[in-house]
């Protein structure tokens, strides 16, 4: 496995760098989206439709990235992702420029088509590494969105002062950037993921075959889902997106709602999304350690608490522990989850597999953002808080139903 392993280490590498550049290119552009949807479409109302375009087009795409990634391999597919994120950053620049907020949105769609797929690439980490080491690779190129969390709020300024002494409105210098690192992105897949990540993990799973169906054919995808464990992994996936963006996505509005400033808004907001990512290296190698199931019962156990915690008062530091232990929680279901779903599929299964389950969350990203606003301008903040606990109740149980039946099935008789 020596061979294999080194392959393993310099794809993971790659991946995360993709990731990196790309996560910070996203939440540099998420960072004015809602600002940008205001400006051009001159309604209110309408701030938050480019996010909801760019969430819907990236859960649509998801699926069917998963039969790109199938018929062009891993490198070919996050290579032709991420120049569709060049393009898609060059519209909404030009967009912008010229005041046009259809364009806009055309922009926005094509960026969440990109952003499918450039999340796919965590399964590809997972598939070249032996079942003890998918949840730590999983969690090495999911810590790359913790550059972004980081680099991309901070550029929207100085990027938007070097469009602007070009006579362009400053709130296109964000997409610009975006454009670059994505450019970048895909020169660094292109030369680097090489042999394809399909190539090894056909190669790992000759060596550990325990996901290979008893018939040896290769499954449905509504066969996949009917097995328990796999029904564990989505819901865990899907249900913690859905509980972290239905709070994340309105904590900003209810803090301007208390009169707070805008950097202690953007205060809270980061600890949530350094809880998201900045643990995942953990998150994996717990999942390796003590199991997939484990992880998502704590995950989804932090996101129980982080959300009865967010109502208890509207200060700084409150929110800012409870929007913290949000993103935890999300990492943890999200690690613990993609592990869990890797185990369950055979090399030909993966990929569409996988697209499918991103869907799904991506769905759920989208439902949460539009609900969140519903929910707290007809039930108030704190309600909007224990619905979204409810929810995170769900995943809970599920784990643990599981987990039981699991051990009185591998306990002798």
């Amino acid at each position: 496995m020596t061979n294999l392993e080194s392959a393993a280490r310099k794809i993971t590498a790659i991946l995360f760098a993709q990731q990196s550049l790309a996560s910070a290119g996203f939440i540099a552009a998420a960072t004015l989206n809602s600002i940008v949807g205001k400006e051009l479409s001159q309604n209110p109302s309408w701030a938050g439709v480019p996010t909801a375009v760019y969430l819907l087009a990236g859960a649509f795409s998801a699926f069917l990235w998963g039969y790109v990634f199938d018929a062009i391999g891993r490198r070919g597919g996050l290579v032709t992702g991420l120049i569709t994120g060049v393009i898609g950053s060059c519209v909404t620049f030009y967009a912008i420029a010229i005041h046009s907020f259809p364009l806009f949105l055309t922009g926005m769609v094509m960026m969440g088509i990109a952003n499918a797929a450039v999340q796919l690439g965590r399964f590809a980490a997972a598939e070249v590494h032996k079942p003890e080491h998918r949840g730590r690779a999983i969690s090495n190129v999911v810590i790359g969105g913790t550059v972004g969390s980081v680099i991309g709020p901070f550029v929207a300024g100085p990027a938007g002062g070097i469009v602007g002494a070009w006579g362009v409105d400053e709130l296109a210098g964000a997409y610009l950037f975006a454009a670059i690192l994505f450019a970048i992105g895909a020169l660094v897949v292109f030369f680097g993921l090489r042999p394809d990540p399909r190539e090894i993990g056909a190669q790992v799973a000759e060596q550990f075959p325990e996901t290979v169906s008893a018939s040896g054919e290769v499954r449905s995808v509504l066969q996949i889902l009917r097995q328990p464990a796999a029904q564990v992994a989505v819901i865990s996936m899907v249900l913690g997106q859905m509980v972290m963006v239905l709070v994340m996505v309105i904590t900003s509005l209810y803090m301007r709602g208390h009169d707070h400033a805008l950097h202690s808004i953007s205060a809270v907001i980061s600890s949530h999304t350094f809880g998201m990512y900045a643990f995942s290296i953990i998150s994996g190698r717990l999942a390796d350690r003590w199991g997939r199931g484990v992880v998502i019962l704590l995950g989804s156990a932090t996101l129980v608490v982080s959300c009865i915690a967010a109502t208890i008062s509207s200060d700084v530091l409150p929110l800012g522990v409870a929007l913290f232990l949000l993103g935890l929680g999300w990492n943890f279901c999200f690690v613990g989850g993609s592990t869990l779903l890797a185990d369950q599929l055979s090399p030909l299964e993966r990929a569409r597999t996988q697209g499918f389950n991103d869907l799904l969350v991506g769905l759920a990203s989208a439902f949460g953002s539009l609900e969140s606003g519903f929910i707290f301008a007809s039930l108030g903040y704190n309600m909007m808080a224990y619905v979204s606990a409810a929810v995170a109740l769900i995943p809970l149980v599920v784990v643990i139903v599981w987990m039981t039946k699991r051990s009185a099935a591998l306990t002798p008789a």
